[in-house]
């Protein structure tokens, strides 16, 4: 396998690994705002008043569910429009970056994530480290809160 394949198989393996996790955190949201709306309505009828506070408690729980997962279909659109297919050749979306510290996969926040025992970072283009590195290339160096990281290698 040339090298591009490789570059081109992670890219792959972390799209793959982002869309896992976050199908799964969309799942978690669901089944908690199904959840809270299920509370609210077995409670409907009973003792009006003493049960009405606890109606509203699980509608403004369900309403919070409904938003986070709103935010994770959002950051799931985003994931999708990255193509695991194409080479970066600067910092953008999409781009895998190996720097001398750390390495990142630009698309959307997820934190560490682990392919092939090898760490990467999933973040962001809204991030501050993104700010600091878009548009850079191979070789070049970016400086995030007071450390230089030199970019090894982008795909």
């Amino acid at each position: 396998m040339d090298m591009l394949t490789q570059e081109l198989e992670m890219k792959r393996r972390l799209l793959q690994e982002c869309t896992k996790l976050l199908n799964m955190q969309i799942k978690a949201a669901k089944d908690a705002m199904d959840e809270a709306q299920e509370s609210a309505n077995e409670h409907q009828g009973a003792m009006e008043d003493k049960f009405e506070s606890f109606r509203e408690a699980c509608q403004i729980q369900r309403d919070m569910y409904a938003r986070q997962l709103d935010e994770l279909i959002t950051t799931m659109s985003v994931l999708k429009r990255i193509n695991a297919t194409k080479s970066n050749h600067d910092v953008s979306l999409g781009a895998v970056v190996q720097t001398e510290l750390q390495n990142y996969f630009i698309g959307v926040s997820l934190g560490e994530i682990k392919v092939e025992g090898e760490s990467y970072y999933a973040i962001s283009g809204m991030s501050p480290l993104y700010k600091a590195m878009a548009g850079k290339s191979a070789g070049e160096s970016f400086t995030f809160r007071d450390k230089t990281y030199k970019i090894l290698q982008i795909s």
